[in-house]
């Protein structure tokens, strides 16, 4: 998709960190926008940012890990501007990072209806009409996690691998058939995102501490909170990996890798797939981003 100008762009998790700095690029290249988001006050604040500034946009609050909420994002898109163009799957939250064994089935759901469904919704309600009218890409936001797997985060490893599967899956699918409407898959590296926070979404009844805070090894979680914070403010900005994402629309191209941090730890994990060796120990991702 060469040309961007006058085109309809939807964007879910478009109302802050990468979602919103994807919606600014598009901006730029005379894209409407369409943004999707779970958070009502920051998603009208982004929509009079665009409106401030002469972009036609408008803003559809939507829980993408609900089916229906996600047909209603599509209606109000078509219904609107008469097309979408591209679409960025991108919302996604990082949940628990308690043991496998621990996690409960409320937290596993929790994780896979945003950062899973959410994609598979989008995939359901715009490829349709994408194919239809011959033109179109998608961009689904999936993780370095999805070509890893760390200690920590199962729920999120899981639900990343399975974006970058689907992705390739739909890729190859289009191409058999012809279709001129392009994949690309999302993989970045640590961003100076609120993702560590997204817990601010939660369910009520989901929330756990971030650590222990009592008993043996108890720490202060708001410390921990502050480190992380800290942690990300100094990671790659949005705006880096939004120019990344507008290109490879424009091109064509299917992996959008934001940097060389984790190519070790991938080529390593491919070496031991392929030797059938038994993985190598690792540490979280916070760990091995400072290790590679």
């Amino acid at each position: 998709m060469e040309q961007l100008e006058g085109k309809v762009a939807v964007i879910t998790g478009g109302a802050s960190g990468m979602g919103l700095a994807f919606a600014r690029r598009f901006a730029r290249d005379g894209m409407r926008l369409v943004l999707a988001d779970v958070e009502v006050p920051a998603l009208d604040a982004a929509v009079a940012e665009f409106e401030g500034e002469g972009v036609e946009v408008i803003g559809v609050a939507t829980d993408v890990s609900d089916a229906e909420a996600m047909d209603r994002l599509a209606d109000a898109a078509f219904d609107r501007f008469g097309t979408v163009h591209v679409v960025c799957n991108n919302a996604g939250v990082s949940g628990s990072s308690a043991p496998v064994h621990e996690l409960t089935t409320a937290e596993w759901a929790w994780v896979l209806g945003v950062n899973l469904w959410g994609v598979i919704h989008g995939h359901r309600v715009f490829q349709p009409r994408l194919v239809e009218q011959g033109e179109g890409h998608i961009v689904n936001t999936a993780s370095m996690a999805g070509h890893t797997a760390f200690n920590g985060l199962a729920p999120y490893h899981a639900t990343k691998h399975a974006v970058v599967a689907l992705s390739e899956v739909a890729y190859h699918e289009l191409a058999a058939a012809g279709s001129p409407v392009g994949i690309s898959v999302l993989c970045p590296g640590f961003v100076n995102t609120r993702i560590a926070e997204s817990d601010r979404n939660k369910p009520e009844e989901l929330t756990r501490p971030l650590v222990p805070t009592d008993g043996e090894g108890a720490v202060d979680e708001e410390e921990v909170r502050a480190m992380i914070r800290d942690f990300f403010a100094m990671q790659q900005p949005p705006e880096q990996v939004a120019e990344l994402v507008r290109d490879a629309v424009v091109e064509q191209r299917f992996y959008v890798f934001t940097d060389d941090v984790w190519t070790s730890a991938i080529a390593e994990r491919h070496e031991d797939i392929v030797t059938a060796r038994n993985p190598r120990p690792r540490g979280s991702m916070f760990e091995e981003s400072m290790r590679g």
